[in-house]
């Protein structure tokens, strides 16, 4: 039901929307046979949704642990239009500092009973990456191409985050001139990654590299220099904090640690305006390929990079293929990552720019 207190025209907006089928991108695609838990995820179509909240309030507040009342619309594939309670707050450091973004990531929280039967059953709470700028397209831009990111390693192995692209429009309940669409996706909850691959999460202080799946490990290190990304750690987390940094570390029977990385947007692949290189790293900007990859684990390097290129095609059609990227963008992303394919091309330059580079 639309909600009798939006103003005239954002209701017709509304029931408009809610009349139009879901858009599919060229990549659409059943991936799985998930769609009775977690039906998000069992497809790679654009799903477009409508998001009517206090925008003004949630992106001024920035709370972090109250949450606001809002409403989340789609039109599912049969044309069968849901309107679901949903409850946001804003979520993240760095991104939600309004320094660095003056539209922060969000986190939905959805009423579990009410998501039964619809595209979003079996949620509870879901991250929601967003556009940083408001006013930009590149901003935009970049979120298809952090998309890529988790899409790429999960092409790699089911051990990552599943994503879903979203077109969203985001209606201001406080302001009706105030509505605007723009990409995001969600990403799946570390909890749903633990059933699917019969793992537990872990929670604990600083581990050792030997504490960790080394092929997992090995891959996660490979994949995170493939695009750039320095911002990250497996065996330890931020002062204070337990391990690990933009990594999630789930057990398996062998009493190993399997680490799964998320929060790709420091990533060279991406170039995020406000992305800075750690210091201790000593390297000019995050779009330099800097290896951080354990010695430990050198032996299993010319495998990993093999099995990498086994999936290359497929990485490469998924740039090619992902709707709304700008032709710019697309060439850049391919750019930066002939960067990496260039450099492992032989097991001299494996040698030279990975295992010498290893710590």
């Amino acid at each position: 039901m639309i909600n009798p207190h939006l103003h005239d025209w954002t209701r017709i907006v509304l029931s408009m929307f809610l009349c139009l089928p879901s858009f599919a991108a060229a990549e659409s695609g059943e991936i799985g046979a998930d769609t009775g838990a977690n039906p998000l995820f069992s497809s790679h179509s654009v799903l477009d949704i409508l998001i009517e909240a206090p925008m003004t309030q949630l992106m001024q507040e920035r709370p972090e642990e109250d949450y606001l009342d809002g409403k989340l619309s789609y039109t599912d594939t049969a044309g069968v239009a849901h309107t679901l309670d949903l409850k946001l707050r804003t979520r993240g450091k760095y991104r939600n500092q309004k320094k660095t973004c003056s539209f922060a990531p969000i986190r939905l929280n959805f009423r579990k009973k009410q998501v039964a039967g619809t595209e979003f059953a079996g949620q509870d709470k879901l991250k929601l990456i967003t556009h940083c700028k408001i006013g930009s397209d590149r901003n935009e831009q970049l979120v298809l191409k952090e998309y890529l990111a988790y899409r790429s390693l999960q092409i790699l192995t089911d051990k990552s985050f599943r994503s879903r692209l979203l077109r969203v429009t985001y209606v201001n309940s406080q302001n009706s001139k105030d509505t605007v669409t723009r990409f995001g996706f969600v990403i799946e909850d570390k909890s749903d990654i633990a059933d699917r691959m019969n793992l537990s999460s872990a929670k604990t202080p600083m581990i050792k590299y030997k504490d960790l799946d080394r092929r997992q490990a090995n891959l996660v290190s490979v994949f995170q220099y493939m695009i750039g990304n320095t911002d990250y750690s497996m065996i330890r987390g931020a002062l204070n904090d337990d391990c690990c940094h933009n990594i999630e570390l789930f057990t398996n029977d062998d009493g190993l640690y399997t680490p799964i990385p998320y929060d790709f947007d420091f990533a060279g692949v991406v170039n995020a305006p406000y992305a800075e290189p750690n210091p201790k790293l000593k390297i000019s900007s995050v779009r330099v390929h800097h290896y951080r990859g354990s010695c430990s684990n050198n032996y299993l390097l010319e495998e990993t990079v093999a099995y990498i290129h086994e999936h290359e095609a497929e990485i490469r059609t998924l740039i090619e293929n992902l709707d709304g990227l700008e032709e710019n963008y697309r060439k850049d992303f391919t750019k930066y990552l002939n960067v990496y394919f260039d450099r492992v091309s032989t097991p001299q330059k494996i040698e030279r720019y990975l295992s010498k580079k290893c710590s």
